[in-house]
């Protein structure tokens, strides 16, 4: 089984942190906080393990980036030369609040997170969007949604790359549904077409089909 960190321990990264262990997925966990990665670990049972960023970094098949858009940056400019080979998983939305009680875009209307990471990686990182879909809230209620699951979309350049987070998906309880590249990373980021707080639900993996 693939080895699998996650960095951020925020709302996304503890939320699929324990939708993984429910799972049966082992993780590893890492954040600015090891004593916080500690104590989710101790949470989640013997299927986590806290560790350091560089730890997670050395040792992780794919790796979950589950911070923000800068902070992705921020650690690729840090870790990126020993990121050949590495699943990079990028769930980010490049969004900040607007003053006005939402949130406005910070990159170019046409430009998407996911292919600027996928740019700043070295090359033979593989990265791939995926888990920036839905809201945490949803990572928790609708993981292993009966009587139909609900669809966990992701994109990917790299074929096997993506298979094997598509893995993940279904670990974490969502029917995984590819977009396409990386260059499709628009349409599952906030403000997208395809995400959740577009669409206004979780679609099913049916559903997504239909709106691909």
């Amino acid at each position: 089984m693939t080895t699998t960190a996650i960095v951020g321990l925020g709302n996304i990264g503890s939320r699929l942190a324990a939708d993984l262990v429910d799972g049966g997925r082992p993780v590893l966990l890492a954040g600015r906080d090891l004593a916080a990665a500690r104590e989710l670990a101790g949470r989640l049972g013997d299927r986590a393990t806290a560790v350091t960023t560089a730890e997670a970094v050395d040792r992780a098949d794919v790796l979950v980036l589950a911070v923000w858009f800068d902070t992705i940056k921020e650690l690729i400019a840090e870790y990126g030369d020993r990121l050949d080979g590495t699943i990079v998983v990028d769930p980010s939305n490049p969004i900040a609040p607007d003053g006005a009680g939402g949130f406005t875009k910070t990159i170019p209307e046409d430009q998407s997170a996911g292919e600027i990471i996928a740019g700043l990686l070295p090359p033979g990182a593989r990265p791939v969007k995926a888990f920036g879909t839905l809201m945490a809230d949803s990572l928790r209620t609708a993981a292993n949604r009966t009587p139909h699951r609900g669809a966990g979309f992701y994109a990917a350049d790299d074929t096997a790359a993506g298979e094997v987070v598509a893995a993940l998906i279904s670990d974490a309880g969502f029917d995984p549904v590819r977009v396409g590249g990386i260059g499709s990373s628009r349409r599952i980021e906030v403000f997208g077409d395809l995400h959740e707080g577009t669409i206004g639900s979780v679609p099913t993996a049916r559903e997504a089909a239909e709106l691909l």
